[in-house]
């Protein structure tokens, strides 16, 4: 089999994934304008920094919202699309080796697709993610530099602008410890420093976020979730999720590669079907 290429294009952002044989190949991803920009530059350059020629490519995988702008083979290759929540969940199953798992694709917004065995199911979605996190940055710290607005939050203190069981209550309350958020921003006040801020809104997101997953499985045998996309970059993920494990019990994973998984889902599903 030949290299297989997977390929997630987003509205401005095309992350692009080769596999060769079972080696996942330098994943990259390219910002541009609009999406048919975005894809092909991507492409390009890929192939070229990784020096593949175009008769070592079998297969073209296209999925996310920009590949319906694409109507034709790309550069005369083998050109198929894959629905993106398949592609989330092979992309994640293919980290992890457990069998009933909850896929949180933390995008623009938040969708969340189950996996039992060889079942994948779009379970439904949230429209808070990436695209509220830089909106809001964009309104309070007049940026939406993601690497930016993740440097100003590192010097904030969340707890000076979210409102915590401890604030209102000197013990803990049932299933709650003190140091749990009872209302995001709700501590927060005029004079609110802009690291604060920062910080703030990454947790609001994620908290949001890690809540809405866990909800998703309430009465289910799921205890696992497997977090792509983006916002995994965050080094914040590595406060907040750690925290929801001990209150809810649960366990939020981040894979290798978590922010191109969906790409590479795209990749696995001709090879699934094609084994």
């Amino acid at each position: 089999m030949g290299i297989v290429i997977g390929i997630d294009v987003g509205g401005s952002t095309t992350k692009i994934v080769g596999i060769n044989g079972e080696q996942i190949q330098s994943p990259m991803f390219i910002t541009a304008t609009d999406p048919v920009t975005s894809l092909f530059g991507a492409f390009g350059k890929y192939i070229y920094d990784n020096g593949i020629q175009l008769s070592d490519i079998e297969q073209v995988m296209l999925t996310g919202v920009g590949s319906a702008f694409v109507d034709s083979p790309l550069y005369g290759l083998p050109t198929d699309k894959v629905d993106e929540f398949i592609a989330n969940g092979l992309g994640a199953r293919h980290a992890t080796d457990i069998d009933q798992l909850i896929v949180v694709s933390m995008g623009t917004g938040t969708s969340f697709v189950r996996i039992s065995g060889e079942k994948i199911e779009h379970i439904g979605g949230m429209a808070i993610g990436g695209g509220t996190l830089q909106g809001l940055s964009r309104l309070l710290l007049k940026t939406h530099d993601f690497r930016q607005i993740a440097a100003i939050a590192e010097k904030g203190d969340v707890t000076r602008v979210n409102l915590q069981i401890g604030d209102i209550c000197n013990r803990p309350l049932p299933d709650l410890p003190v140091h749990a958020t009872a209302s995001l921003f709700g501590k927060a006040d005029s004079n609110a420093s802009q690291e604060d801020i920062a910080k703030g809104i990454i947790y609001m997101v994620l908290q949001t976020i890690g809540g809405a997953a866990v909800l998703s499985a309430l009465n289910g045998p799921v205890k696992d979730f497997v977090l792509i996309g983006n916002l995994t970059k965050f080094p914040q993920c590595h406060e907040v999720f750690p925290n929801m494990e001990k209150i809810y019990g649960v366990r939020f994973h981040i894979p290798q590669y978590a922010e191109y998984r969906t790409a590479i889902g795209a990749a696995l599903a001709y090879i699934r079907k094609n084994a």
